[in-house]
């Protein structure tokens, strides 16, 4: 066998070890996500909007109120933190909210949700005893929404962008429970 054949058996079994150590110990890739992984995106001309979060499933539980308990803070999904990511300046509840990444977090409750954009990067949602990491001194915008009373239920949490009427609003969806953060693309953008 020559020495090409070698070294890259060699590499590959480095690279199938390396998957197999990752997916033991740190994630497994593998299986199906109970929560799974998504992205939701927006493009309007030259503005992109992007989400990524994880869906958990209803399967029969007592979401909001229960699960999610009311006036706490949630980490608005599952896993690890959700972000928020904007290439263009926005205006969020009269307030500027720069081009950059941000971490979303809500404080749900029957008739009023507070949604967060928090400045700073988190590997993961909570911490080992099950609280929120979210850390308020970085906070950027705190914005308070009405929660919308749905007739049917949504099974998995979706997070949408919806601008069916030139309004451009970010949706929260699950089991029979919405909100939407109305957002507007800042004529004043930094050059």
């Amino acid at each position: 066998m020559n020495t090409f054949l070698k070294r890259l058996l060699i590499i590959l079994a480095f690279v199938a070890a390396g998957l197999f150590l990752y997916s033991y110990f740190v994630e497994d890739i593998f299986s199906k996500r109970v929560s799974p992984k998504d992205v939701v995106k927006f493009e309007l001309n030259d503005t992109k909007l992007e989400v990524l979060y994880n869906r958990p499933y209803k399967k029969g539980r007592e979401i909001f109120g229960a699960l999610v308990p009311y006036d706490k803070v949630w980490r608005t999904g599952a896993n690890e933190a959700t972000t928020f990511t904007t290439n263009k300046t926005l205006i969020i509840d009269g307030i500027s909210v720069p081009k950059g990444i941000y971490t979303l977090w809500t404080v749900p409750n029957d008739s009023l949700w507070k949604v967060y954009f928090n400045t700073k990067q988190y590997e993961w949602g909570v911490d080992d005893q099950m609280r929120p990491m979210r850390e308020p001194k970085y906070d950027l915008l705190e914005v308070d929404v009405p929660v919308i009373h749905l007739d049917h239920t949504v099974e998995q949490f979706t997070i949408a962008f919806d601008n069916t009427v030139d309004i451009l609003k970010m949706t929260m969806a699950w089991d029979q429970t919405k909100i939407e953060v109305p957002m507007e693309i800042s004529k004043d953008q930094p050059q």
